[in-house]
């Protein structure tokens, strides 16, 4: 299994943690620190090693961070995660507070805490938080103090070795461009902003560019390593060999010279010392970067990664490669939801759910010879009242039984060579509330909404959003997270800069692919999420109309659950969208579902409204 679902937070601990941290504040001259979830290469998924967060706190989501002051901690998450930290955390040793609403930068400007001395490690932090942290620290004569060594590793005895995930090649067939281009492209890039040289800070980026994947992370395929491309000359890529068997390292050393990630450093300094203007984008780069730089004479050049936009707009083979991976992983969807309702009402609980589906995305993708190489996230298995917990984790101690009567909210995803998937289904196990219908009703109508949606070019995501939550609004009601992510290509489930959300800023683009997903959630009663996986195609022109348009096609082929949806809530228009995608479905999926008793299933499940 590539999931645990041991209890892996120690609540119990923290305060004895916390202690021990502040018992350091003097040593280092500080009379705060603030950690992050993030580690050294600030991804949203981290290594064992890098679960300073988790370790000191007990909170595992996969966004937030800690204040430590002398007499008070607080903790700063989004809405995503306010049931999961005070479930996992100590009350009596933090405090809770929204990190959308008031980010830590803005707390701490607002705090009385005169003369304030914050240690972080900048390793930790992107540049574009520490220059938020240090304006908010000037009104109170503060200062950021830039630790020499980790905080957390300072108290952390027994914390484990980095991670020597093996790397592996991206076909070219799959990746779509060859990495000599791509790299040409970096350079050009770097050439034109003015830079002498280029730092790839992000791991998907610098796997994008050099056509690598790798096992460092239980669900991000990107190897941890940095990149440094200079505007003409050979690259360097920042890297363990201990990951690099014969083929990769013969490879990569057409491609760019190959250093340890423990030479990053003194290559900066050099560039420093030689009077190099060195491009990074502060958003995803660690502030360290551009102390190195500029503590040895150089000059940073802000700018954003020039790997991003290229590697959110999917070519024609990527493309290609998800729509495939999606077909077959639709065809263990069906497989898992048959056998899901052929179960009693009251016998089967989330962790079986969760495994269940587990192995049918793992002997589906053994059967059609693409094999599962990573769930692309811990699959949220959630009945009941759990369901309402946005970012559910399963383990033993939550495991609960689904009743008849309540509906199970499972958020799942796969890692395969061509792609990487990310669904959403909410299921009635017996006959639900009529209340909860209703509701599944309206988060249905934002999600067709959204997936019929024809919009202008230079459209960004925070113009969508509301889309997906008028029907919700109508009664009330909002959901506490974005309706859309961007996806990776066999890299990151969570993907930038594309969104649909209130942040979305970025223009969408032909060849995004991003999630759908609406949804309600009402604590300690009931969650509901519909999520399908959208591309954005070309514009496209429209009979009588003045201009092409872009818009989504799905991606995502699995039915949805009818007997949830109450008919009258849906215009003609959307129950015509509706069966039209189950008709899609049933015609895509069927042939790999010959012989297949989920046949039956899905065929019944696709039935026209």
């Amino acid at each position: 299994m590539f999931q645990n679902f041991e209890v892996l937070s120690s609540p119990d601990q923290a305060a004895g943690r916390v202690a021990r941290l502040r018992a350091r504040f003097a040593d280092w001259g500080v009379n705060a620190v603030a950690v992050p979830r993030s580690d050294e290469y600030l991804g949203e998924y981290v290594p064992a090693c890098a679960e300073r967060l988790a370790w000191l706190t007990g909170y595992t989501g996969s966004a937030g961070s800690v204040l430590v002051l002398q007499d008070k901690a607080h903790i700063f998450v989004d809405g995503r995660y306010t049931n999961q930290v005070r479930a996992q955390t100590d009350p009596s040793v933090f405090d809770y507070q929204d990190g959308v609403a008031t980010p830590l930068a803005a707390f701490v400007e607002a705090a009385d805490h005169p003369g304030l001395r914050l240690g972080i490690d900048a390793w930790t932090w992107p540049t574009s938080e520490v220059l938020r942290l240090e304006n908010a620290l000037k009104p109170l004569d503060g200062q950021l103090v830039f630790l020499p060594r980790n905080p957390v590793d300072a108290i952390w005895d027994d914390r484990p070795q980095p991670p020597l995930g093996a790397v592996s090649l991206q076909p070219l067939d799959l990746a779509g461009v060859p990495a000599g281009e791509k790299l040409a492209m970096m350079a050009q890039a770097a050439a034109k902003a003015g830079a002498d040289a280029l730092v790839l800070a992000d791991p998907s980026s610098v796997a994008w560019s050099f056509n690598i994947r790798g096992e460092d992370l239980p669900s991000t395929p990107h190897p941890l390593s940095r990149a440094i491309i200079p505007a003409s000359g050979r690259p360097q890529l920042f890297i363990d060999k201990r990951k690099t068997g014969i083929e990769p390292e013969a490879y990569l050393t057409q491609l760019a010279d190959l250093e340890p990630p423990s030479g990053f450093d003194d290559a900066l300094m050099a560039l420093g010392k030689s009077g190099a203007r060195i491009m990074i984008d502060p958003a995803v780069a660690p502030h360290a970067v551009s102390l190195l730089i500029e503590q040895s004479g150089g000059s940073v050049l802000s700018a954003p990664d020039p790997a991003r936009l290229p590697r959110a707009c999917k070519n024609a083979a990527e493309i290609a490669g998800s729509a495939s991976v999606h077909r077959q992983d639709g065809a263990a969807m069906v497989r898992f939801l048959a056998w899901l309702d052929d179960q009693e009402p009251g016998s089967i609980d989330e962790i079986t759910a969760a495994t269940r589906l587990e192995e049918a995305r793992r002997s589906t993708g053994e059967a059609m010879q693409m094999p599962l190489r990573a769930l692309s996230f811990d699959t949220i298995s959630g009945g009941g009242p759990n369901a309402a917990i946005i970012h559910y984790r399963v383990n033993t101690r939550t495991n609960r039984l689904i009743e008849s009567g309540e509906m199970l909210l499972i958020d799942s995803g796969g890692q395969y060579t061509a792609g990487t998937t990310d669904i959403t289904r909410t299921i009635a196990v017996g006959e639900v509330p009529h209340e909860q219908k209703r509701f599944f009703t309206l988060v249905l109508k934002g999600m067709i909404a959204i997936s019929m949606l024809r919009f202008p070019p230079g459209t960004r995501g925070l113009d969508l959003d509301p889309f997906a939550r008028i029907a919700l609004w109508k009664a009330g009601v909002d959901f506490a997270h974005g309706t859309g992510h961007g996806v990776g290509s066999y890299l990151s489930v969570h993907e930038g800069p594309q969104s649909i959300s209130r942040r979305g800023t970025q223009e969408l683009l032909p060849g995004m692919i991003l999630s759908n997903e609406p949804g309600y959630y009402r604590d300690g009663a009931f969650g509901i999420r519909i999520e399908n996986l959208v591309v954005v195609h070309e514009p496209q022109a429209i009979d009588g109309g003045d201009r092409p348009m872009l818009g989504f096609e799905t991606l995502t082929l699995c039915p949805i659950d009818t007997r949830l949806v109450v008919p009258e809530l849906l215009d003609s228009v959307e129950l015509e969208w509706l069966n039209a995608y189950h008709a899609r479905v049933f015609n895509e999926l069927s042939p790999l579902l010959t012989d297949d008793p989920a046949l039956v299933w899905l065929k019944n499940a696709t039935m026209p409204m």
